[in-house]
């Protein structure tokens, strides 16, 4: 299995690790902490150190809650990193719903388009789709990052899930996008409780029938710190690597990370298992 992106086709027969930038003063973990281009960059360097195959850089916070931020000053936050960032010899993601954003960042050179919206926005869908080559990642949200706690879903969210993506990568394929480029994310957090969440990892194997390859995105969230009673994000190190390889050991090829040290190491140790 290989993930068509502009410059890069990535081999997924071994999972890969996607190294989290966050470009924001908000984000639910480390906002604030790489909020300028400079401390950006040296956070990119650090994470390629530490062994990420991929960089994903966002400028607007998702957090349940979070407020929208406006293009103009989405775009001063993350196209300078970007710019940047694609020198460094990796795949570049950009976490964006934002249609002008993404044709910005593709313009610059960048890989993937990471988008909470599936590409539901404005011409999202018209942008990647006349893109010859860029990757996208399609990921399930219900309602909006404004009101998905406040209502989240109900009951068994694995058919809909499936439903919602299958539907999008139809959408996309359909406006002449080849298969190798998408990947799809269940949403881990977005609009879910923390037993969905946790029933989506268990049966995640399910959604591999749809023939896509698979992102988790556990990193630090709630749902970990319901589990363990770690209440700050930055005590759910040890839950994320947990979480993280277990969603590998049920198919997803690529899990995007905060903690990209600790993440390949425990994935290393798995496939040592695995070839053992």
């Amino acid at each position: 299995m290989h993930w068509q992106t502009t410059r890069f086709e990535m081999d997924l027969t071994s999972p890969r690790v996607m190294g989290i930038v966050n470009v924001t003063p908000d984000s639910f973990s480390d906002g604030g902490q790489h909020a300028s281009t400079a401390a950006a960059l040296q956070h990119c360097e650090r994470l390629l150190k530490d062994g990420a195959h991929i960089l994903d850089i966002g400028g607007e916070s998702t957090r349940p809650g979070s407020p929208a931020v406006p293009l103009d000053e989405e775009l001063a936050r993350v196209l300078p990193v970007v710019r940047g960032a694609v020198k460094l010899g990796v795949p570049v993601s950009v976490d964006t719903y934002k249609p002008e954003l993404m044709q910005a960042v593709l313009d610059a050179g960048a890989d993937i388009v990471n988008d909470i919206w599936a590409l539901r926005r404005g011409d999202a869908l018209r942008v990647v789709a006349a893109h010859p080559r860029c990757g996208v990642c399609l990921m399930h949200m219900h309602r909006d990052p404004q009101t998905m706690q406040v209502a989240p879903m109900e009951g068994d969210v694995l058919p809909d899930v499936v439903d919602f993506l299958r539907a999008r990568a139809e959408a996309l394929m359909a406006q002449g996008v080849a298969r190798e480029r998408i990947v799809l994310d269940p949403g881990i957090g977005f609009g879910k409780t923390v037993a969905q969440n946790l029933s989506l990892l268990t049966r995640q194997t399910e959604l591999s029938s749809l023939g896509f390859a698979l992102l988790a995105g556990w990193s630090r969230k709630s749902t970990l710190g319901a589990v363990t009673g770690r209440e700050l994000p930055a005590e759910r190190v040890a839950a994320s690597v947990a979480a993280a390889v277990l969603a590998v050991e049920r198919g997803a090829r690529v899990v995007r990370v905060h903690d990209v040290r600790e993440t390949v190491d425990a994935l290393n140790v798995w496939q040592a298992i695995q070839a053992a």
